[in-house]
């Protein structure tokens, strides 16, 4: 293969592409996100299309294309769970065989006592809640009392939420960084999420100032891997917060929405860098996904496309892009919920066979495998790379 410099690797958050045989494990049934928001007449997608999105086997819908640009793959999850924090890890190499703790009924009351003993302020909701909804819901009891609203979701997680004129974010976020000394071990949840909000009773608004405290990974990743060779490890978007910082040498932020994070991407495009530029999306899941918003979602597949189309045209000789997915979030399917499916491997570069239908492979971690063989870093992993069937025979 010609020598890479660059990988750009995009995780559309939640674009899953059907039920894996074990969904009915995970509470879920016929999911199938892109079918669902496929159907929609404000899906369009040519670029994808084009690389060989519809051509990848049991995807269920839409048109393959005759002579796809690039080479495709289904990627099964071996990881037990359906989360972000779950997927992420596993597209960069460790495979999660114990699900991360959920709490369903809310967290036990020596978990509440330990918070509240930690923040200096009384706890609200403690249940599961729409992020929405936990804030008109709770928000004037906030501005009250001055308590702090701590409740979670289907995933693993624990979100602490407060006014921004009442809590300063930087203070939010100091005991979210508290609650995540706390939530070790037994309580280890993925992610404390801080959730700042702004306005009055009823049309509070939640801002862009969302901030992530993961777990430290708990394995090597492709991360650790680039970094160990010196080789550059870009983050867009949640994925500094995803890997707790870890052998990210520079992270370029949260996202506004979709559309920035694309234009960041497009940005670095223009960079001089070797290594890798890690790139999450997460409106598909948060914006449309949870809110089950089957034309929300399409229409910002529509438009992530766009932006695709140009990303593409401005693609250098050493540039390989790989297109993939965390887990599923089918808006068409009951409760809000992510859902357990298969994700898309789209992979394009000059050095890369075009049309090669690589089939379906039991591990997210193929692509972190692959992506350490692209550059020559060692990974352990149970993924295996790729790269053997996506070169090019005269590359």
């Amino acid at each position: 293969m010609k020598a890479c410099k660059r990988v750009f690797l995009i995780v559309l958050d939640s674009f899953g592409i059907g039920a894996e045989p074990d969904a009915a494990e995970f509470g879920d049934g016929d999911v199938n996100t892109l079918r669902t928001i496929a159907a929609s007449p404000a899906y369009a997608t040519p670029h994808l299309a084009q690389l060989g999105l519809f051509n990848i086997d049991g995807v269920g819908c839409g048109a393959p294309v005759s002579a796809p640009l690039g080479a495709f793959a289904r990627l099964r999850e071996l990881s037990r769970g359906k989360d972000t924090t779950t997927g992420h890890w596993e597209i960069a190499g460790i495979v999660s065989e114990r699900p991360m703790p959920t709490y369903p009924d809310g967290f036990p009351p020596e978990v509440i006592a330990r918070l509240e003993q930690a923040f200096g302020r009384k706890v609200l909701c403690n249940k599961p809640y729409s992020g929405t909804q936990v804030i008109h819901d709770y928000g004037r009891e906030q501005k009250e009392t001055g308590g702090l609203i701590v409740y979670t979701s289907a995933d693993s997680v624990l979100q602490i939420a407060a006014h921004e004129d009442d809590v300063p974010v930087e203070q939010l976020y100091e005991y979210c960084r508290m609650a995540r000394r706390i939530m070790q071990g037994e309580h280890g949840v993925g992610r404390v999420i801080a959730r700042p909000y702004v306005g009055t009773w009823p049309n509070y608004t939640r801002t862009p100032r969302r901030h992530d405290f993961s777990l430290d990974p708990t394995g090597d990743t492709v991360l650790d891997a680039l970094a160990r060779k010196g080789l550059a490890t870009i983050g867009v978007g949640k994925i500094s917060d995803i890997f707790a910082g870890r052998s990210v040498s520079r992270t370029l932020g949260i996202n506004k929405d979709n559309r920035d994070g694309m234009e960041k991407t497009l940005a670095l495009q223009d960079e001089e860098f070797t290594g890798l530029a890690f790139v999450n999306l997460v409106d598909f899941d948060m914006a449309y996904g949870h809110r089950r918003d089957i034309e929300g979602y399409a229409r910002a597949a529509t438009e992530f496309d766009a932006q695709l189309g140009t990303f593409l045209s401005r693609m250098r000789e050493d540039d390989v892009l790989m297109i993939t997915a965390d887990h599923g979030c089918d808006p068409g399917a009951p409760g809000t919920d992510h859902t357990r499916e298969y994700v898309p491997l789209l992979v394009y570069g000059s050095g890369i066979r075009q049309g090669a239908n690589l089939g379906t492979y039991p591990t997210f971690a193929m692509i972190g495998a692959t992506i350490a063989d692209i550059f020559g870093a060692d990974l352990k992993t149970k993924g295996e790379s790729l790269l053997p069937r996506l070169v090019r025979e005269e590359a």
